[in-house]
């Protein structure tokens, strides 16, 4: 399990606060996984991106992490969009993923 809490931001130009985590995804049920540039195996959620020093940086989160689970809710079968929507309305985010290499929480 990853806890990833975001850092909250505050935009001058619009005058709004927003809770920043500082990484990407790709894939989802909905997406054709042998069209993604990064040759991931399967529809599972990938973590794409990682901003250097941002929350998921922080956190230890690595590009190429499947993301199982955020905060209870199985990832397994759901699309791109409500991944994206899920996280995007929680400040803390617990992430179980599955790591490249790592196959026990003993490694």
């Amino acid at each position: 399990m990853i806890p990833l809490e975001k850092d909250e931001v505050y935009n001058p130009e619009t005058k709004q606060r927003f809770y920043y985590s500082g990484f990407s995804i790709g894939g989802g049920i909905d997406q054709d996984y042998r069209q993604s540039p990064h040759n991931f195996p399967d529809h599972g959620i990938y973590v794409t991106n990682v901003q250097y020093e941002a929350p998921a940086y922080r956190a230890g989160l690595q590009f190429g992490d499947k993301i199982l689970g955020c905060n209870g809710m199985d990832f397994t079968m759901c699309t791109h969009k409500q991944a994206v929507n899920f996280m995007h309305t929680r400040k803390v985010l617990n992430l179980l993923v599955a790591r490249r290499g790592v196959t026990s929480p003993n490694n």
